[in-house]
């Protein structure tokens, strides 16, 4: 009998890139999520915010892997280290039509480089059905100092999607666990 393998995985991103709707795309559980009114600027792209963390997991009969997503403001920046502590891997989602995407993709990163030597990293670049993304060499760029880091076009509402960059992130972690996954493309 195998020994069960827990694997955390923390989705972080600035806010409305989708990092709630990918977990509860991904997730074999309803996600726990925090959301309240938002009441601030973020109150002019959504109705309600994430404050403290989603939490959503996916089993894969003896591995479970534990899905956090971060909150998207700032403020709650503290937030990112308490969730990333004991995490395997890092996947960042980008909105694609935010006024400087490629800003937020350096300023996330930054606030995680202490962790990117030694946790890998993908990258899901969304909204792009509301503005082309063109060549992705600009967010390549950017991660390039972490090696060869993946970078897709994704929806965060499509399992799919999201599966494919899950997978490219755990082809790196733990190979043998992708097989489960790509069975559910």
């Amino acid at each position: 009998m195998k020994q069960e393998t827990n694997l955390k995985i923390i989705i972080s991103g600035p806010v409305g890139a989708g990092k709630s709707s990918a977990i509860a795309s991904l997730s074999d559980i309803k996600p726990v999520v925090t959301d309240v009114k938002a009441s601030d600027e973020v109150s002019q792209m959504k109705e309600a915010t994430t404050v403290a963390m989603d939490y959503g997991t996916i089993n894969l009969g003896e591995h479970t892997i534990h899905l956090y997503g971060t909150p998207g403001q700032q403020r709650f920046d503290f937030m990112w280290d308490i969730l990333s502590e004991g995490a395997l891997g890092l996947i960042v989602l980008i909105k694609h039509d935010s006024p400087d995407p490629v800003g937020d993709l350096k300023s996330y990163t930054d606030a995680f480089a202490h962790r990117l030597d030694s946790m890998p990293l993908c990258v899901g670049i969304t909204h792009t059905d509301k503005k082309p993304a063109g060549s992705l060499n600009d967010y390549h760029e950017v991660v390039s100092r972490w090696g060869n880091v993946p970078v897709f076009t994704v929806d965060g509402r499509s399992k799919k999607d999201m599966n494919l960059l899950l997978m490219s992130l755990l082809g790196v972690i733990e190979p043998d666990i992708i097989k489960p996954l790509v069975s559910n493309l």
